[in-house]
C-alpha cells in the first residue's frame, strides 16, 4: 500500500507523539494570532467561539494526511481545499496564496521546532523530509511561490517572518479567548511554551520575554518520559473536554 508519508518517515514520529503534537499546537496558537490574515479566521466566527476546537480541528487534518494512504490523503487535502472555497464564497473575497502558505509555514518550522526541544536535532536530510511533505500538500492545493527545499525555505520563512505578522486587536482578543478556553494555569503554561518555542520576531510582538521558568520543567518532563510516568502530567494539565483527543494523538512504531 502506497501511503503519502512512508510509515518510517520522521515526519510519523514527530506527529505520532501527542506532547510534540501538542507543542506544534501552541506554536500555531501563537502565530494565529499574529497574521495579517487572521480576520479570515473570524469570518466565520468559530475560531474565536471555540479557539481549541479550530486548533485541534487543523491537526487533525494534517495527521488524517500524514498516516493516510496516498489516495486517501489527496482526499483529505482537497477537503481542506473545498472547505475554505467555501468560506472564500460566502465572503465573496479570496483568501491569498500567501495566508494558505503561512500556515503551511508554521506546520513545517514547529514540527522541527518541537520535535528538537523535546528529542534531539534532526539531521538535514530529516528537516528536508519534513518540508517535502507539506511541501507536496501545498503542490497539491495548487499553492504558488513554495520553495524547492527546506534551505530556500529557510529564507521564504525568514521573510515571512518580518512581512506577515502584525499585533493587532485580533491578538489581543484571540489570547483572551485562550486564556478563557484553557483557564488560567493551562493558559499560562501555554505561553511558557510558546517563550521556548517561537522565533525570536514571534515571541517580541506577543511581549513573552526571552526567559521561560519551564525550562528546568521540561527536563523533569522528559524523564518522567523515559520512566513511562508522562501520562501523569498529561491527566493533570490537559483540558478535560481534549483528553481523549490528545490521548488519540500517540501512535505505536
Amino acid at each position: 500500500m502506497k501511503f503519502f508519508v512512508n510509515e518510517g518517515s520522521i515526519v510519523r514520529k514527530i506527529w505520532g507523539k501527542a506532547d510534540t503534537v501538542l507543542f506544534i499546537f501552541a506554536g500555531a496558537a501563537a502565530e494565529f494570532a499574529l497574521n495579517k490574515a487572521v480576520d479570515w479566521l473570524y469570518f466565520t466566527g468559530r475560531l474565536p467561539a471555540d479557539p481549541l476546537g479550530r486548533l485541534f480541528s487543523t491537526v487533525e487534518y494534517s495527521k488524517r494526511i500524514l498516516f493516510s494512504e496516498h489516495e486517501a490523503a489527496l482526499k483529505a487535502i482537497d477537503q481542506i481545499t473545498a472547505i475554505h472555497q467555501g468560506v472564500e464564497a460566502a465572503r465573496g473575497a479570496q483568501i491569498p496564496d500567501w495566508a494558505y502558505r503561512d500556515v503551511l509555514y508554521l506546520l513545517i518550522d514547529y514540527s522541527v521546532r518541537s520535535f528538537e526541544l523535546l528529542e534531539r536535532d534532526l539531521t538535514n536530510d530529516e528537516k528536508e523530509e519534513v518540508y517535502d511533505v507539506f511541501y507536496r500538500m501545498g503542490q497539491r492545493m495548487q499553492l504558488s511561490g513554495l520553495p524547492h527545499n527546506y534551505t530556500q525555505w529557510q529564507i521564504a520563512r525568514a521573510q515571512q517572518l518580518q512581512d506577515n505578522f502584525l499585533k493587532s486587536t485580533f491578538t489581543i482578543d484571540l489570547y483572551k479567548q485562550y486564556r478563557k478556553h484553557l483557564g488560567f494555569l493551562r493558559y499560562h503554561l501555554m505561553k511558557q511554551v510558546q517563550t521556548l518555542l517561537v522565533p525570536a520576531q514571534v515571541r517580541e510582538l506577543l511581549g513573552l520575554g526571552r526567559f521561560a521558568l519551564l525550562k528546568p520543567v521540561l527536563w523533569g518532563y522528559k524523564l518522567t518520559r523515559l520512566i513511562k510516568l508522562d501520562w501523569l502530567v498529561k491527566e493533570a494539565i490537559l483540558p478535560t473536554d481534549y483528553k481523549a483527543q490528545i490521548r488519540s494523538l500517540d501512535h505505536s512504531f
